[in-house]
């Protein structure tokens, strides 16, 4: 994380200096250094990139900047829409809904904190960190599952927020028209990078949390009216268990990448603390009031007949009729309340673009910002034709990828690498023969997934293990993936002589 007043990364620090070669040495990375890009850089739009951040340019001690980020990512609509799914999607009402979101939040809120410490400490974001186990050219396979499922919480966002703004507009302003509003003003803020981006993410989780408050106390008098639903199975709380850590695991994938500006020597424990309860403490609330907006919904016709019009954006209007024109105000704040988690979310994918193939390093961080808006748009407006389905799916199969990531990249620095962040050097970070190979890495993960596949549980495939057992996919990529990593990764250790 890094405070707003903190120093800016300087366009003029020595390409040795980041671990870069010079001018006339033969690298895959060269630091464009024209007149366009100092231009913007004057201006506060960051042109870095991905680029390990050197010694000189890690300023930042406000630690505690790291919590409000997280805030703002996990203040808005996004939780509240993900626990409508316990009971509209998984028939498991108020109480069973609640008790799973907070057991399971407990637990996959640590490997996002544990990671996040590595920032400070590395100066790397999360995805190069990956290299010294994925390797220079391997990488490129978490990277682009990183990137769809980053994509795919974009989507998400613009599509509620989308359909919000349609809501209080009767039809007038089309959910298509509120996507392309919604995606555009997160560009605005991912285009302009690091610095503007902690600068809105400091204050944007005020409003938004008003708005949430004056939701809530509008249409609480609804929210004891549940509809009955029976004791869930076992199956079926395991199933609705892997969506809430589809929801939250992937976050480690990112979870570095706001801190690499911070002192080296700021205290982890503090990192961990801020970022797991930055991240928690939004997130269970909102995920409970979403299962109790979900579970209100048929006993309460407006409710019902908004979300069969418009989806979420239609219950929320519906929650906020009795206050008139406020109400369209407050909706409207909600709507944008989603703002800080795409634009987060859009500047880690800039840079995990830069990731996918060695000469993309060459093409500025901000210019990704525009692509993927152009791919977010027309995603969103497809996938908001059936929302809920769109969104099951989608949250219920990132859980399994992210976990067998997570097993390799905390077994690599906890064993391999003995918790020592120095074992990251920056002189290595691009140099393929100093790297892994990445073969142990993709390999366990990849051969994990002969557990993972029949134990799935998912709207369009149930696995013969998930049908007696529920879906368990998620705990098995992490115990598979970390039990076959170790023996693999010593056999790549000594075939290639180097760690």
């Amino acid at each position: 994380m890094s405070d707003p007043t903190s120093k800016e990364p300087n366009a003029n620090v020595l390409d040795e200096e980041k671990g870069l070669p010079g001018p006339g040495k033969d690298a895959d990375v060269e630091v464009a250094q024209s007149w366009s890009l100092k231009k913007f850089a004057s201006l506060g739009v960051e042109t870095g990139g991905i680029v390990p951040i050197p010694m000189s340019e890690r300023t930042n001690t406000r630690v505690h900047g790291i919590f409000t980020l997280w805030l703002t990512m996990s203040v808005n609509l996004l939780p509240i829409v993900t626990g409508m799914t316990g009971p509209l999607g998984y028939g498991i009402g108020l109480r069973d809904s609640s008790l799973v979101i907070l057991f399971f939040s407990i637990l996959c809120t640590v490997p996002v904190a544990y990671l996040a410490t590595l920032g400070p400490k590395t100066g790397m974001r999360q995805m190069i960190q990956a290299r010294f186990s994925f390797g220079y050219y391997l990488v490129s396979v978490p990277v682009i599952l990183n990137l769809a499922t980053l994509t795919g919480f974009c989507v998400i966002d613009s599509v509620v927020g989308g359909e919000s703004l349609s809501a209080i507009t009767h039809g007038h302003l089309t959910p298509d028209v509120g996507i392309v509003v919604i995606a555009i003003l997160a560009m605005l803020v991912c285009f302009c990078g690091f610095k503007i981006l902690h600068r809105y993410e400091r204050f944007a989780w005020i409003p938004a949390l008003v708005a949430i408050i004056i939701a809530t106390g509008t249409g609480g008098k609804h929210l004891s009216n549940q509809a009955v639903y029976p004791a869930p199975e076992a199956s079926t709380v395991l199933s609705f268990a892997a969506l809430i850590a589809g929801f939250l695991i992937p976050w480690a994938a990112l979870a570095g990448d706001f801190a690499v500006y911070m002192v080296p020597e700021a205290s982890s424990a503090k990192v961990f603390f801020y970022t797991y309860s930055g991240l928690f403490l939004p997130t269970v609330p909102l995920l409970v009031l979403g299962a109790a907006i979900g579970g209100a919904c048929p006993n309460v016709p407006s409710w019902q007949a908004g979300y069969d019009s418009t989806s979420v954006g239609g219950v929320l209007a519906a929650m906020l009729e009795p206050a008139g024109g406020f109400g369209k105000f407050v909706v409207v704040l909600l709507a944008f309340s989603l703002l800080g988690n795409i634009a987060a979310t859009m500047y880690s994918i800039t840079l995990n673009f830069q990731l996918l193939l060695p000469w993309m390093v060459r093409v500025p961080r901000f210019l990704f910002a525009i692509v993927i808006t152009a791919i977010v748009i027309p995603v969103a407006i497809r996938a908001a034709t059936s929302f809920f389905n769109n969104l099951e799916n989608f949250i219920g199969v990132i859980g399994y990828w992210s976990s067998a990531f997570v097993a390799v990249v905390v077994i690599e620095h906890a064993w391999f690498r003995k918790s020592d962040c120095s074992a990251y050097s920056h002189e290595k970070w691009n140099k393929a023969n100093m790297l892994p190979s990445g073969i142990a890495a993709l390999g366990a993960s990849a051969l994990s997934f002969a557990l993972v596949i029949p134990s799935m549980a998912q709207v369009w495939y149930t696995g013969p293990i998930a049908k007696t057992t529920g879906d368990i996919g998620f705990e098995l990529a992490f115990v598979v993936t970390a039990l076959l990593y170790v023996p693999l990764r010593y056999l790549e250790i000594r075939i290639q002589k180097r760690v």
